[in-house]
């Protein structure tokens, strides 16, 4: 194997929740009286950030007090209202397992909150292929490599035995902050032409490629 750490985002790259993200902010934007509507591409555009981040960046000029009413509107419409499903991308199960398999230790560097993190693995059955996880509200948002710094020191593992994988400018902008290679994919929520700055060693259109990338098959 290429890497014997592999840290994975999660929106994007293993569970295609772009529809479910894009209608729960417009709904929180709607609850709120936000002017003017949120539009998918500007919602697609804030994929990976932390809450409070994205919505400060979606909403200029919105105070403290109006984040937590969108954070909590958006938390509210994405847990308990949405009926959107959010299915894994094709080969991410059968991915992971391989990569277990030969003896990678896997983790998760999210913007999700660790209250919907926790809920998706257990809904989906993914809590026992992931050894570490790292949540936006439990640390710094990305881009702030702070989030890998910490799964690092808790895997043991140094920089160079590590990778990202990422589908958003975020999670790659993360990853170069923090010294870290980065593979690509293609499938999510940013343009493939935005990640190519961030000079990926890989870059991957679907979960099966980089998996054999990365088990270098």
């Amino acid at each position: 194997m290429k890497y014997p750490f592999v840290i994975f985002d999660w929106d994007g790259t293993l569970v295609d929740s772009e529809a479910r993200i894009i209608s729960s902010m417009q709904a929180a934007g709607e609850d709120c009286g936000w002017q003017p509507p949120l539009t998918d591409e500007a919602v697609r555009n804030i994929i990976g950030l932390g809450l409070p981040e994205a919505i400060r960046h979606i909403c200029p000029g919105i105070d403290d007090a109006g984040v937590e009413q969108m954070r909590a509107g958006y938390t509210h419409h994405f847990l308990e209202r949405s009926t959107l499903e959010m299915p894994l991308f094709n080969g991410v199960e059968t991915g992971l397992t391989r990569l277990k398999a030969a003896g990678c230790t896997l983790a998760v560097a999210t913007g999700k909150s660790r209250r919907g993190l926790d809920r998706v693995l257990v809904d989906l059955a993914l809590g026992s292929y992931f050894d570490l996880t790292r949540c936006a509200d439990e640390t710094r948002s990305k881009p702030d490599p702070l989030m890998l710094h910490e799964l690092l020191d808790e895997a043991r593992f140094d920089v160079r035995d590590a990778i990202m994988v990422g589908d958003t400018e975020f999670d790659l902008g993360m990853a170069e902050n923090a010294g870290m290679d980065r593979l690509a994919v293609t499938y999510g929520a940013h343009h493939p032409d935005r990640l190519q700055g961030y000079k990926p060693v890989f870059t991957a259109d679907r979960f099966d490629q980089l998996v054999g990338w990365l088990l270098e098959e």
